[in-house]
């Protein structure tokens, strides 16, 4: 087998660089033995990113390959993401009974010699109508308090709360082949207009009209939905999910704050519409904001409506971006000595941001998996098995938003609820968590994407009703456990004095590093930790 030194990435955007970024840093003790990683993308073809959100895995990837955090948030325009708030998933507006509920990143409260808290927290231990994501972590008050996660003082990456972020996408693309570049990434610009195959069906060469033939030992597909590689040329299979996941269309727009000191949600904002639901992202200058929904129960008109009522005037004068959605993945995204990264291996809806957690993920896989000796079959296996199986678990969770809701006030929402469309996965969690709440156990780690506590988050707030069988409580504990839930809320409170206004933490790591003046950079830490 001849061993692979030579790497080529086909296309850019969030996918193609993070990916030749880690493999970069990864594979950087493999230069002396020729390693070459080079990144050919269309000069004219841009990026489909719109969502601007994450997962928290996005920091240990920034940090893995190199990227200060400050640096991150400055050129990104980022600012932190504590969770997702969902307004009106559970029941139509001005209907009686709450009208949101939160998903914060936070692990619930188990301190040493407490119980886990929440099948106190189902017995009704918290007090009545505390939601669970309040009664269990400090994360929802501080966000609905306008705190960030962190403090000015906190290292890179670290912080009392778990987060992520939200950014501009653009910007981060450009941010990540800067950096990829700077570790020695080669980057050509050229359209692909023909592939060539070796006689045992791999890539032989990607063919370019300003570059010619690029020949390599592996290729990268990050061509998008197009997949060109994958897809176009290797003729992998596409799973299609639309019969559980029926939103394929999305209307986006960017919408400038009313002032530049307007607060900033340090949370997605995601409500719920007749045909699908809206996102609403606060960036350091602008919201992003977009309708994903169904075309098979809205018209195009109508979606457009939705999100224009949504946003107000400010949308007087702009023009929405459409996008289509192809939602599925490939169960064989590695052939042969190609390999599908981001789009052209699978896209799944942004409600819980998991597009670039699953670029993170593949570029891990890769990178551990690397062929160096050519002999590809045994890695493309694991590969395919390990991304099949994420996917399919993502599928379930965003489901899980779905189909618990109590909303009949249109044929979107009641489709979502109709047994035939959640995965036989899925109905056979939710039958095992109607006498007991979910635990580590009924997940694999290594496939899964979210935490339990993310199912259990979800879960109780779409109000899930689980009877707990006696034996779940220990009555000698119940004391000891209301007093860890009055701990919490005490705590909450104090944290307020000890975290920053959102805003004012972000502005904070915008001007750190940056020449500026003593005057102005004491000004600003101030302003963080008032």
């Amino acid at each position: 087998m001849k061993k692979v030194n030579q790497i080529l990435i086909v296309g850019g955007g969030t996918a193609g660089w993070l990916t030749a970024a880690f493999l970069a840093k990864h594979l950087a003790s493999q230069r002396d033995y020729g390693i070459q990683i080079r990144l050919v993308e269309s000069p004219e073809i841009g990026i489909i990113g719109v969502g601007e959100g994450s997962f928290p895995s996005i920091r240990g990837t920034l940090a893995a390959i190199g990227i200060d955090e400050a640096r991150f948030i400055r050129e990104c325009h980022a600012t932190f993401k504590q969770g997702i708030r969902f307004d009106h998933w559970v029941r139509p507006p001005q209907s009686a009974g709450s009208q949101h509920y939160f998903h914060p990143f936070s692990q619930p409260s188990q301190r040493t010699g407490t119980p886990e808290l929440l099948p106190y927290w189902l017995h009704g231990a918290a007090g009545k109508g505390i939601p669970f994501a309040q009664a269990v972590s400090m994360q929802k008050f501080i966000a609905d308090h306008g705190r960030g996660p962190k403090r000015a003082s906190d290292s890179d990456y670290l912080g009392p709360m778990n987060y992520a972020y939200h950014f501009d996408a653009g910007r981060f693309a450009t941010l990540l082949a800067e950096h990829a570049k700077s570790l020695g990434v080669k980057h050509l610009l050229g359209n692909v207009d023909q592939v060539q195959l070796h006689e045992d069906g791999g890539i032989r060469s990607v063919h370019t009209k300003e570059q010619g033939a690029l020949q390599a030992d592996l290729y990268i597909d990050c061509t998008g939905f197009r997949a060109r590689l994958i897809g176009e040329t290797l003729q992998s299979d596409f799973k299609s999910v639309s019969d559980v996941l029926f939103v394929d269309r999305a209307l986006a727009v960017q919408v400038p704050y009313a002032t530049p000191q307007t607060a900033i949600p340090s949370y997605t904002i995601s409500s719920a519409h007749e045909a699908g639901w809206t996102w609403d992202i606060g960036l350091q200058n602008r919201r992003g904001i977009g309708y994903v929904y169904s075309s098979r129960h809205s018209s195009d008109e109508r979606a457009e409506q939705i999100l224009r009522q949504y946003v107000g005037s400010a949308t007087a004068e702009i023009q929405p971006r459409k996008l289509e959605l192809k939602l599925g993945y490939r169960p064989q995204a590695w052939i042969k000595n190609c390999v599908a990264v981001g789009l052209s291996g699978g896209f799944l809806e942004p409600l819980e941001s998991s597009g670039v957690g699953l670029i993170e993920t593949a570029a891990y896989l890769l990178a551990y998996l690397f062929p160096f000796d050519g002999e590809f079959e045994a890695s493309a296996k694991h590969f395919n098995h390990l991304m099949s199986q994420r996917y399919d678990r993502i599928v379930d969770f965003i489901k899980l938003h779905y189909c618990l809701s109590q909303r009949q006030d249109s044929a979107f929402w009641r489709d979502n609820t109709d047994a035939t469309s959640i995965p036989t996965s899925l109905i056979e969690k939710l039958a095992m968590w109607r006498s007991r709440p979910p635990s580590r156990l009924d997940f694999i780690t290594d496939l899964e994407m979210y935490p339990p506590s993310s199912w259990q988050y979800v879960l109780y707030g779409m109000e899930y009703a689980t009877q707990l069988h006696p034996s779940a409580l220990d009555t000698n504990k119940l004391v000891l456990v209301q007093q860890e839930f009055q701990n919490i809320a005490n705590f909450s409170q104090r944290a307020l004095s000890d975290l920053p206004e959102h805003r004012a933490l972000v502005e904070y790591y915008c001007q750190k590093g940056q020449n500026t003046t003593n005057s102005k950079k004491t000004f600003s830490y101030g302003r963080v930790m008032a």
